[in-house]
């Protein structure tokens, strides 16, 4: 999943930094990030190494952590089942606050390193839970990544995109270029985490698996017609929720080996993080100028970006974007995997999931470069509308397996359109505003996992197909008349050359109204 959507080179528009010469040695202290004595020093050629090895390190950090955490959180509503997706929904409602508060006040006192380092242990605790899951395990610990999540990506972004800066002044090109770079590389290891962790756990849960045999009837009850209501009450007896997903679910050693190993891989990229990571005060001297927004101040700004007609438009989008990647995670793999083919197939599903979705993140860049926004976001409309239609009539059985790859992987590619062009959009139609946008985009995909977990649990997944369509829909279309008002000229502006915003034209509207003017 979704990176919980936080990572964007955007920031870099906002990011004051010193001038130096191209071949001027960079002096530094690495407990305080001053000027040093000259003996110190770093030559340009040293430097753009140790820059490009911290990026690396950071990548391999977040892809250990990441292969934790998104392999244990598509499988909580298949072996935690309400509980599971219960302690998700609260993991995005925790997210949403983090990114009002937290971001800027851990940066200041943390620095970016530490930030990171600090909240990669957030995740940890979730995987600690697993060794127990109940309710009052799974949803503080949930909390707590959530809380910690906000922080570790805005250290993430700011650390890539600050170093990213001073590497273009080093090479003598533009920072975009090699910010975008940067990002490339790390996204590359990011995507590579659905196959590892998904290895992991589908070698775990295929031990000692008997074929599922399950009747025509049976049958009827998976995908579209899926329950999970209707599953707690046929469970026999009054045994609670928790108790009746681990009879149901994978043997408690199976859970315990996966939740060991994950548990490992989280302490392990905190680990590298801090013994292997460089301050970035060690390349990049800060200022006052350079710090980003407070917390209540960058709340204010985050709504009065939604004076802006272009934000409203993108918000039905935006959401969407979070129902998409969490239907996959707790309702496909539930609904239709789990109940189809057995548990032990998440793992291999999503890892076509993820290997489509890393090749096409990569892909449609020369394609957008070449044909423009339009195509790709329709092909991700019409692949993504095409799955809603295909989930509504197909019933799953043993006997169709490719046909649960295909699925995941036609999924893999239309998140690829999402993931990558909205974050760019938003770049692209808010210059200059990107922390207020980027705070409202990860505000409202967060919104929309908070939308979809909170609906797994009490609606079945036909109403929650019909929310995948309501979304889709308004979302496209919210797109599209973006695109024809950018293609008439853009949105008017006033003579400072800011947008108009909505309650401006509302009363134009109106004053004109009354002089018919």
């Amino acid at each position: 999943m979704t990176d919980l959507g936080v990572s964007n080179p955007a920031f870099e528009g906002d990011v004051s930094q010193s001038k130096q010469s191209k071949n001027e040695a960079v002096k530094y202290d690495h407990e305080k990030g001053e000027s040093a004595s000259p003996g110190n020093t770093l030559t340009v050629e040293q430097e753009k190494i140790a820059i490009l090895k911290n990026v690396i390190i950071i990548s391999v950090a977040f892809m250990f952590l990441f292969t934790s955490y998104n392999s244990m959180s598509f499988l909580q509503s298949s072996i935690n089942k309400v509980d599971g997706t219960a302690s998700l929904t609260m993991l995005y409602a925790a997210f949403i606050f983090s990114c009002c508060f937290l971001p800027s006040w851990m940066i200041r006192r943390l620095h970016e390193k530490y930030t990171m380092a600090a909240c990669m242990l957030c995740y940890s605790t979730y995987m600690a839970a697993q060794f127990y899951p109940e309710i009052y395990t799974l949803v503080p610990t949930a909390v707590v990544v959530g809380l910690g999540a906000a922080p570790m990506w805005s250290a993430k972004c700011t650390y890539l995109t600050k170093s990213g800066k001073r590497l273009a002044e080093l090479e003598g090109v533009g920072s975009e270029v090699v910010i975008t770079r940067f990002f490339g590389i790390f996204f590359m290891f990011f995507q590579s985490t659905q196959v590892w962790g998904n290895v992991i756990s589908s070698t775990v849960l295929s031990v000692g698996v008997e074929k599922i045999d399950k009747t025509a009837e049976e049958l009827l009850t998976c995908g579209y017609n899926f329950c999970l209501d209707q599953k707690n009450e046929e469970s026999p007896g009054n045994a609670t929720n928790s108790t009746s997903s681990r009879q149901d679910g994978p043997p408690p050693w199976q859970i315990y080996t996966m939740a060991s190993i994950y548990l490992g891989c989280s302490l392990f990229a905190a680990a590298i993080t801090v013994f292997f990571v460089d301050p970035l005060s060690r390349f990049v001297k800060e200022t006052p100028n350079s710090q980003e927004k407070s917390g209540l101040v960058l709340v204010a700004a985050t709504f009065n970006q939604l004076r802006h007609p272009y934000q409203l438009l993108i918000v039905p989008l935006t959401i969407w974007s979070g129902v998409e990647q969490a239907f996959l995670g707790a309702d496909y793999t539930a609904a239709y995997v789990s109940c189809g083919l057995g548990v032990h197939m998440v793992g291999y599903i999503i890892i076509c999931y993820g290997v489509c979705d890393a090749i096409c993140s990569v892909g449609f860049s020369p394609i957008v470069r070449k044909y423009g926004r339009v195509p790709v976001f329709s092909l991700g409309f019409l692949i993504n509308l095409g799955l809603n239609i295909t989930l509504t009539y197909w019933t799953p059985k043993p006997d169709d397996l490719v046909m649960f790859f295909v699925i995941s992987g036609l999924w893999g590619v239309a998140d690829a359109v999402w993931q990558t062009q909205i974050n760019t959009l938003y770049g692209v139609i808010f210059p200059g505003e990107s922390e207020a946008a980027f705070s409202n985009y990860r505000l409202w995909e967060a919104t929309g996992f908070i939308i979809a977990y909170a609906c797994s649990t009490v609606l079945c997944v036909s109403s929650k197909v019909v929310v995948l369509n309501v979304f889709l829909l308004l979302g496209i279309a919210g797109y599209y008349v973006i695109e024809i008002l950018e293609k008439r000229g853009g949105l008017e502006k006033d003579k400072e050359g800011k947008v108009v915003v909505l309650d401006r034209l509302f009363l134009r509207l109106l004053e004109k109204g009354r002089t018919g003017v």
